[in-house]
Order: C-alpha cells, then structure tokens, then sequence
C-alpha cells in the first residue's frame, strides 16, 4: 500500500473512532482524503525543486556595485566571506552549483577596481617584481 493511501486510511479510521460513518461514507473520506495528500505532495516536490532554483538570475548577481548571492538573494562586495559564513560553501562549488565560469569574479566590479587601483598607488607591483628577482638571485647562487 502506498505511504499516502495508509495516511489516507489512518485518518479515516481516526474519524470513524470519533463518529459514527457509513461503509459509504469512508470510501467518500477515503477518496477525499487520498486526494488531498497527494496534492499536498505535489506542491512539497514543487517547493523543494524551487529550492535548488537560484534566488537571482546570474546577470543580476554580478553588479557593478554589488554582488549578490544566489542562494539567499543577499547583497555585499565579495561573496568569498559569506559563502564561507553563511553556507558553509567554497567558492569552488558555489560556482560548480550555479555553473559559474572561472573567469567571473566573485567580488563587484568597483569594488576590484577600487582595490587595483590601491595596489598601483602603493606599488605593489613594483615591489612584488623586485621581490621575485631578489628570490632568483638567491636560487642561482647556490
């Protein structure tokens, strides 16, 4: 006998301890009953299958001044943080979830920029070269 169809009696038998039901009454209940489960079933598996669905769509994840997560709808700067935080996710298979190409960032666009823009300001650059030829001066030495 099916799950439903055993809920379905389980309850007809509950209501025929409590009232009095004719044989007629009970397939009636029976049939109502077994419909009503069935329905709620099929919007449970609606439901679920909307859970898997993406809270926004993938073009408007990735803004100019946000990005936005697709599981939860939530907007911020980077998504690295709160993957971790939030949904116990990497970034690795957050983008495998939502097939996000590599080449995506994960962070918004000015936010990059802004942050690039420090690093030249800073030289970084420049002192990240002079870092690696002193390194390579010290391999060849030995």
């Amino acid at each position: 006998m099916s799950e439903l169809l055993q809920m379905a009696k389980d309850l007809v038998e509950a209501q025929a301890t409590s009232r009095s039901m004719s044989t007629e009454e009970m397939v009636v209940s029976l049939s109502e009953i077994h419909k009503a489960l069935q329905g709620l079933a099929a919007v449970g598996e609606n439901a679920e299958a909307d859970e898997n669905a993406p809270a926004v769509t993938r073009k408007k994840a990735f803004g100019r001044d946000k990005v936005y997560c697709m599981i939860c709808g939530e907007g911020m700067k980077t998504l690295a943080r709160h993957l971790r935080t939030k949904h116990d996710m990497t970034p690795g298979d957050y983008r495998k979830q939502f097939d996000i190409p590599r080449s995506q960032p994960l962070a918004a666009k000015n936010y990059s920029e802004k942050r690039r823009q420090m690093a030249i300001d800073r030289g970084l650059a420049d002192n990240l070269a002079k870092a690696r030829a002193a390194k390579g001066r010290k391999t060849r030495k030995k």
